[in-house]
């Protein structure tokens, strides 16, 4: 699809890299790409621009790329590190004078009354946020202007998540399964964003191993892993391990 873009907007973990007090070389390191906000993603197409995720880094990295307007947010689930920068919103809200399109699963839109209850008030403080909630299914097409997204359901150990699916490019990020059926749905796309915490086991996150098991399945053109922690190593060192057709996924990395 001619135009449509895919930027990652932060490709750490819960806590971003480096994690507050620690001295290990990752987050000692001066390299940029070691340098992790919260994992969030940036679609572009013909003009409209949509959101994966608002996480506590929502407003620095609207910042950093000097983004001005947006058309919607897209939530893959309902973590803290997923939502927690939501009503930073407000500032599109202010510019585009209108409510910000929010397209989300059950479990989402009830967190979001909930974390976000002031916004939901019957005496509404001026300058709160303003939605338009829009529930979504998995496996049921939606669009956002010209751009068609398919949610595709993942696990996050006990936590269904959503991956999405739009033109040639598969975004999921905090999954540890992913079903058979999901796998053929999404087979030899051309870019497959997908997470890789760490190289140890972990419960509801693909470690290293796994996350390259998975893409032999998959079989992308290219992979490109996120949600990556501190534990994972120095981004230049792993890199060196992956096979050609896999890319360790940094702050800021564009996919056309």
């Amino acid at each position: 699809m001619d135009g449509l873009s895919l930027t990652l907007l932060g490709t750490g973990t819960s806590q971003g890299v480096p994690l507050i007090g620690c001295k290990c070389i990752v987050c000692s390191s001066d390299n940029i790409k070691d340098n992790r906000l919260r994992t969030s993603a940036l679609i572009t197409y013909k003009g409209f621009n949509i959101v994966i995720d608002t996480g506590p880094d929502f407003r620095q990295q609207m910042l950093r790329l000097n983004v001005s307007s947006m058309d919607a947010v897209v939530f893959t689930h309902e973590h803290k590190d997923h939502i927690a920068g939501l009503d930073d919103i407000r500032a599109f809200n202010y510019l585009q004078k209108k409510d910000m399109p929010i397209y989300c699963n059950d479990n989402v839109e009830k967190a979001i009354r909930r974390e976000f209850a002031y916004v939901f008030a019957e005496q509404r403080y001026p300058g709160i946020p303003q939605l338009d909630i829009i529930l979504i299914n998995e496996n049921v097409k939606f669009n956002v202007g010209e751009l068609e997204l398919l949610p595709l359901p993942v696990m996050h150990m006990n936590l269904p998540v959503l991956g999405f699916l739009f033109g040639d490019i598969c975004y999921i990020t905090d999954a540890n399964f992913i079903s058979e059926k999901v796998i053929e749905r999404i087979k030899g796309v051309k870019y497959l964003v997908l997470n890789a915490l760490r190289k140890e086991k972990h419960p509801s996150h693909f470690t290293l191993s796994e996350a390259v098991e998975m893409v032999g399945k998959i079989k992308p053109q290219t992979a490109v892993f996120t949600h990556i922690s501190h534990q994972l190593g120095l981004h230049d060192e792993v890199q060196k391990t992956l096979p050609s057709n896999i890319l360790l996924g940094y702050d800021g990395m564009v996919l056309k």
